[in-house]
């Protein structure tokens, strides 16, 4: 009789020893789930959090990548090369990104802010997935000039990498699959919502008269295309810019192979405007001012010049002024210096 107790007490021991292992190994894979919440009154994000949910698994993985130099074909263009945060996120003070082997592209770098909102991808809306941009960057070569397969090859013979891409995918094994969905959920959760402008509709804040006057002249003027509070109607549209005869960039023609969308481009935000210079999908206005003066003075009309420029936007020197005292308004400096955006 003591040895059968023994031995049943042996086998618990045993069972529950397997049974704390498992549950272990099990607890070293979970991820923790983090909830994309829109701010207050925004509308709901077009991005599938379904196919890719959000964890601080996933996303600090992202950042590591995002950061990191292994995925071009010399290590000198990260996804942070383009995408600086001094510039929310965008190509800081360079009229077009600079790639691999000194190339130029054909384009400025949009800032990535408020991804999730968006269902096309950049300037003429090529990629309607954002983890197919990732993955068109990483292959383009006037950008980081590698392979995918490469990137993943060199991503697999890292050893900082395994532990945390089985922290976020439940295994070490890099695939082009995760890293596009880990860099995905770092770049989704740079929401710009704190600007001047959001604390006065929080009731936190105050315009000043000049940005108030400003922001009547925005209501009147602008929001055709720059609609609240994304500061985009995220359309297509022919703002009346010539032609580069060099760069010979007709936008979303060359997506659509259709004549009706020959000099359209994504229509920006207007967020963090202050910080997002150069202007324009190929950096041409140096400053507000220029894009301005464009808007007053110098639209190009021609078959796809959007209709509410075509007349052009009457503006005297005074409402310059007035427009950008507002525009200033949307600079998010929580944003551009949130410790948990930049480098690790």
């Amino acid at each position: 009789m003591k040895r059968q107790i023994l031995i049943l007490i042996f086998s618990f021991v045993a069972i529950s020893f397997i049974a704390l292992e498992a549950c272990k190994k099990k607890n070293e894979n979970l991820t923790t789930p983090i909830e994309f919440v829109a701010p207050p009154g925004w509308p709901q994000p077009a991005y599938n959090f379904q196919n890719n949910p959000l964890t601080q698994q996933g996303i600090e993985l992202g950042r590591k990548l995002f950061y990191d130099g292994i995925l071009s074909k010399d290590g000198g263009y990260p996804c942070a090369g383009c995408h600086q945060q001094i510039g929310a996120f965008g190509t800081f003070d360079h009229d077009r990104s600079h790639g691999y082997n000194n190339s130029h592209t054909l384009r400025n770098a949009p800032p990535l802010t408020n991804l999730a909102w968006q269902s096309y991808y950049k300037w003429d809306g090529s990629a309607n997935t954002l983890e197919k941009v990732i993955l068109d960057h990483i292959s383009a070569r006037d950008e980081m000039g590698e392979t995918v397969e490469n990137v993943v090859s060199k991503l697999n013979a890292e050893a900082s990498y395994k532990p945390m891409f089985n922290a976020a995918f439940g295994s070490e094994t890099a695939t082009a699959e995760r890293l596009s969905k880990a860099i995905s959920q770092f770049v989704l959760t740079m929401v710009s919502s704190n600007s001047k402008y959001d604390k006065v509709k929080r009731g936190e804040a105050n315009f000043t008269t000049a940005e108030q006057t400003g922001y009547d002249l925005y209501k009147s003027k602008c929001t055709g295309c720059h609609q609240e509070p994304l500061f985009t109607d995220l359309n297509f549209r022919n703002i009346g810019m010539p032609v580069d005869i060099n760069l010979a960039d007709i936008g979303r023609m060359k997506v659509t192979g259709n004549a009706i969308d020959s000099l359209k481009f994504k229509v920006p935000s207007l967020r963090n405007v202050e910080r997002t210079f150069p202007y324009g999908h190929d950096g041409r206005f140096f400053g507000l001012d220029n894009v301005l003066e464009h808007y007053r003075s110098e639209v190009v009309n021609g078959p796809t010049t959007d209709p509410l420029i075509k007349n052009k936007i009457p503006m005297s020197n005074f409402e310059f002024g007035q427009l950008k005292a507002f525009m200033y308004t949307l600079t998010d400096t929580s944003f551009i210096s949130a410790k948990q955006f930049a480098a690790p």
